[in-house]
């Protein structure tokens, strides 16, 4: 391990006025954006577009290639298929890092229903892993991410308690510590993501405290396992409202929530926090990232790793049409400006 390659990369991750793209979509979940698509010219829906690797390859390219990307993108992380493919003669890592972008990959399996504990999820992986992610750093990775997910449900049948259960929180944080301390083996800068998502009825009180025990134990075991804090990186959901909630709160209560949360549990030494999107709107994300920063105090940069908020205003002007290029690429830098512009923000 060297800890100075860790902490250089991780700083470089969150520079000033930068953040990650998240374009790691498995072919499944590319086929699900796919079949979303709002066709702007013409309002159609259902376009028939099919994810394939040299379809998939196609739209990213498009956002990749959006000239000036690097002014606002640090890092991209990667899906297995696209960092073994090519752009213009060069593998996907050495294009971006003509770019001075940080190329990343997403090690884990996904997710999988827990045995014994219905609603719930554990992320899969291990198996492996130290040998691929020898491969993936052969490739041009420099960082890796590994995400779990926790469901907020009181619902459950009489007998069951409400989830998440502390079973789950304590597995997904052993596996993301592991996970965590093979990458940095490796020298690749682990994101750890523990992602409370936003699905379901559950208010902003009931949010700041499952992410505030979720954090806990993951702190836990990555102390545990003796991962280097300045070596990685935290990718974490924000404390916000749940979907359904009919108690919807401002971007203020948001970002208050938020960053008092993370004063408490997460440690000082963490080199920074990028913020997941996690299914808020694109100006949802924006402003809740521009409130964040607002708030003085942070001894942490807090920049964003964002996915469907920074892609899904350019895959709707795409519409997998060449002549729509243009149009997209725009609508991308357009977004990632703003999205740049919430993490620069000074504390009032």
């Amino acid at each position: 391990m060297d800890i100075n390659v860790l902490k250089q990369t991780a700083q470089a991750l969150v520079a000033p006025e930068k953040g990650i793209l998240a374009a790691d979509e498995s072919s499944k979940t590319v086929q699900k954006r796919f079949d979303n698509i709002k066709d702007v010219s013409s309002s159609a829906y259902k376009i028939g577009l099919q994810s394939t690797p040299e379809t998939n390859l196609t739209y990213r390219k498009m956002l990749l290639a959006a000239p000036g990307i690097e002014q606002f993108i640090s890092g991209v992380i990667l899906f297995d298929e696209t960092i073994r493919q090519s752009i213009d003669g060069q593998s996907v890592s050495k294009f971006l890092e003509s770019k001075g972008i940080l190329p990343g990959i997403k090690v884990d399996k996904g997710v999988w229903k827990m045995a014994n504990f219905p609603g719930e999820k554990i992320t899969e992986g291990l198996d492996g892993l130290r040998d691929r992610l020898m491969e993936y750093k052969e490739m041009g990775a420099k960082f890796a991410k590994w995400r779990a997910v926790f469901t907020i449900d009181d619902g459950l049948p009489a007998g069951r308690q409400g989830i998440p259960t502390d079973t789950c929180i304590e597995a997904n944080a052993e596996v993301l510590a592991m996970y965590a301390a093979l990458c940095q083996e490796a020298d690749l800068v682990p994101i750890v993501e523990p992602e409370v998502l936003m699905d379901g009825g559950h208010d902003l009180a009931k949010c700041r405290e499952v992410t505030t025990k979720t954090l806990k134990v993951v702190f836990d075991r990555l102390k545990a396992h003796e991962v280097v804090l300045e070596g990685m990186l935290l990718k974490p959901n924000m404390v916000i409202s749940g979907k359904d909630s009919s108690t919807q709160v401002s971007s203020k209560e948001v970002a208050e929530a938020t960053v008092q949360t993370f004063l408490e549990v997460v440690p000082k030494d963490v080199s920074g926090i990028v913020f997941l999107s996690g299914g808020q709107t694109p100006d949802q994300a924006t402003d809740n990232l521009a409130a964040i920063n607002q708030i003085s105090g942070s001894p942490w940069q807090l920049s964003y790793s964002f996915g469907r908020a920074l892609q899904g205003e350019a895959l709707d002007a795409w519409a997998g049409k060449e002549e729509n290029v243009p149009a997209a690429q725009k609508a991308f830098l357009e977004r990632a400006q703003k999205v740049s512009l919430a993490r620069s923000i000074k504390p009032a």
